[in-house]
């Protein structure tokens, strides 16, 4: 897939989205820079979600208005929630995803109602070598959210250096390491395995190390650099 798709057609945020009584509001500072904007605390979820992940690379709100015809005959248009692009893992290459997140009760109530929009939707992220997916709860709070959401208080603890450098040389000179074989490598001695999880989990935090955060974070976990993972 060509990197350079986005240039089929241009990306910004089409829409606004202001306050609504239905659902709530706001914006995410992603990645403490851009200030994207949300409707609903699923699309916030959402977003929390993938911030995580080195590989995407960026996430548009509202990007794109899609012409469609609706059951009645009737134009209309619909405006997809996010374009979400993807970093390849040999970094060759970008994906980009057009994404509409939805509760699953509403969309299994209305697919019907709403499969025109939809169709158009995938229609027009094929014509641009995108593609086009739904996310509902089952998508977005799951394990890994969880273990964000768990990791999102270790940010701003104060770590003593020697920890979190002798965890990083160890990881650095000999690559991917459960938490437990870590701890040995380091000679971290009963009783003191608490000051060392945190500085673990304040690692992973702040991406410094890197693990499968789609798993039960515990002493199996096995955790890697972003240079070696």
């Amino acid at each position: 897939m060509s990197g350079n798709s986005c240039d089929k057609v241009q990306v910004r945020q089409v829409r606004k989205i202001g306050p609504t009584r239905r659902s709530v509001s706001g914006s995410y500072q992603f990645r403490g820079k851009e200030a994207i904007q949300y409707e609903s605390t699923l699309e916030r979820d959402f977003l929390i979600r993938h911030e995580f992940f080195p590989n995407i690379v960026s996430i548009t709100p509202q990007p794109v208005e899609i012409p469609f015809i609706g059951d009645n005959g009737r134009p209309y248009t619909y405006t997809p929630d996010f374009l979400m692009s993807l970093r390849h893992l040999n970094g060759e290459a970008t994906q980009h995803v057009l994404v509409e997140v939805k509760p699953r009760d509403l969309w299994v109530e209305n697919w019907r109602a709403w499969s025109s929009k939809w169709k158009a939707a995938r229609r027009f992220a094929r014509n641009q070598g995108w593609s086009f997916k739904i996310y509902d709860e089952s998508r977005i709070r799951d394990r890994a959210l969880e273990n964000i959401k768990f990791l999102d208080r270790y940010q701003r603890f104060a770590q003593a250096p020697g920890h979190t450098d002798t965890l990083l040389h160890a990881l650095y000179q000999i690559g991917p390491l459960s938490r437990d074989a870590l701890f040995a490598h380091c000679g971290v001695i009963a009783g003191d395995e608490r000051a060392w999880a945190v500085a673990i989990w304040y690692l992973l935090a702040t991406r410094k190390i890197d693990c499968d955060i789609t798993q039960q974070l515990d002493g199996a976990t096995v955790l890697w650099t972003l240079q070696n993972g």
